[in-house]
């Protein structure tokens, strides 16, 4: 997927509840340089491509670097005003290997996450 120069690609699950919700937190901020959000539920990709997108959170850097898991998250919140703070803590040695224990700890309790908002967002 190609990255437009200078922009922050973030690839989303758009049929998940709770990501909708985290995104939707991130895109009503004012980014230090331009993102662009791509559902990966709704894209035009291969089912391969999509099966692994929508397994882990994804960005990819302007450079055209693909990072995903807890540095993607860091790569992001550098990005946003109000996160930047957890994305320096972030980039520390040894932060980020623990950071993204602790992601792949939520990952098996996302499909019970996202039931449960679900649940309590019905209209």
């Amino acid at each position: 997927m190609p990255t437009a120069c200078g922009t922050l690609t973030v690839m989303y699950d758009g049929s998940c509840p709770l990501c909708q919700r985290e995104i939707g937190l991130y895109q009503s901020l004012t980014p230090l340089q331009p993102v662009a959000w791509l559902d990966v539920s709704a894209a035009n990709l291969t089912p391969a491509t999509r099966q692994q997108l929508m397994a882990r959170f994804h960005v990819q850097q302007s450079d055209g670097q693909l990072l995903s898991g807890a540095a993607a998250f860091v790569a992001l919140w550098l990005n946003m005003p109000g996160w930047r703070w957890l994305g320096r803590l972030g980039r520390l040695p040894g932060v980020t290997p623990v950071l993204e224990v602790l992601y792949r700890g939520f990952l098996p309790l996302r499909p019970t996450l996202q039931k449960w908002v679900k649940k309590h967002t019905a209209p």
